[in-house]
This record gives structure tokens, sequence and C-alpha cells, in this order.
């Protein structure tokens, strides 16, 4: 019988869960996902491989998993920066910034795109998860036109074009050209969705 982790039987399926998409995070930032293995993963992670069955079906039921759990904890993330503001151009920004932020691996994974790799089922579950964050942004804009912030627009392409500048960014490491680079992307995506210039100042 393998050895528990945790306190209890949830905590310890938690806790493998937990160190099984540490290991997916940590592989995936080294090597693109069609190269790595369920071996690969349970190594990583430290667990022998029928742990990883345990959990997950396959590579592509743990990549979901992986996803949702860390989609999940960006969209509560994004959720409670954006409560500490109310006017659209503020929220705008603060978007822009956790955006910036994010460096999720499955953004900026080395190897082929995912949609290359990836069934079409498990491709369709990943534009729901990708949903949840878009609709967040449907709501800044949308308040932002109701308030006369930003002027009337086609909501639906202006998220997927806001959403093109942002992913998959090289955010500089260094403070400075961190910084430079996030205001110049705030610039940018503010003057695309016509905030008006005292406003995106």
């Amino acid at each position: 019988m393998p050895k528990i982790i945790g306190k209890s039987l949830h905590e310890h399926r938690q806790m493998t869960r937990h160190k099984l998409f540490a290991a997916l995070s940590t592989l995936m930032a080294e090597r693109g996902f069609d190269t790595i293995t369920l071996a690969d993963i349970a190594q990583a992670a430290g667990v022998g491989r029928t742990a990883v069955y345990n959990h997950f079906a396959d590579k592509e039921a743990l990549l979901l998993g992986f996803i949702t759990h860390e989609t999940e904890q960006y969209a509560h993330t994004l959720e409670r920066a954006l409560a500490e503001v109310d006017d659209p151009v503020t929220q705008l920004r603060t978007y822009i910034r956790q955006q910036a932020q994010l460096t999720t691996v499955f953004h900026l994974a080395p190897g082929p795109d995912l949609r290359t790799v990836l069934s079409r089922s498990t491709q369709s579950r990943l534009r729901e998860h990708a949903e949840i964050v878009e609709s967040i942004l449907k709501r800044i804009l949308r308040d932002g036109v109701e308030t006369g912030a930003f002027p009337p627009q086609d909501i639906e392409p202006t998220v997927q074009l806001v959403n093109a500048c942002l992913s998959g960014r090289l955010i500089p490491t260094d403070q400075e050209a961190r910084e430079r680079t996030i205001r110049a992307t705030e610039t940018f995506v503010l003057r695309a969705v016509g905030a008006r210039p005292q406003m995106a100042a």
C-alpha cells in the first residue's frame, strides 16, 4: 500500500495532484508538451506511475486538470485585484498588469503550439477555460462603454485583439525594463480601445 501523505486521504489526493501539477509546470518550462511522458511527470513529482493513473487517465487529462487549477486561481486573483478599483480604465490597467504577471507555462512552453498537439476535445476544453478570463475583460469593456470611458465598439473582436497583445508576452526580468514594457503595453491597449486621453494618461 502506498504511503499516505497528509492527514487524510482527501489531503493526500490534493497534495499528490499539486505535486503532479508542479512537475508538469517545471517540465513544460523546459521542453514541449509533446515530448513529455507520464513517466517523466511521475519521476519529477517523486511519485509512482500508478499514482498518476489514480488521478488522470492520460497526459491530456493531467494537462486539463493543471490548466483548470491555474485558471481558477488566476481568475480569483484577478477578481480580487479588480475589486479594489471601480472605474473601467483603471480596471483595464489592472487587467493588463495581471496578465503581464501571468507566466503560466501553457502560454510560454517551448515546442509546438499546444493547439497542434492536442485532440480536438481537449482543445475545446481549453477554450472553455480561456473564456473564464475573457468574460472578465468583456465586463470591463462593457462597463467602460456604458460609462463613456470607452467609445462604442464591437466587444467580441476587441477582447480577442486585446488578449492577442497580452498572451505569451516575454516580459523582461529586469525590473526597470519590465516596468517600461508593462507601461508601453498599457498605453498601447488603452489607445486601442479608445480610452479618453486624459483617462489613459
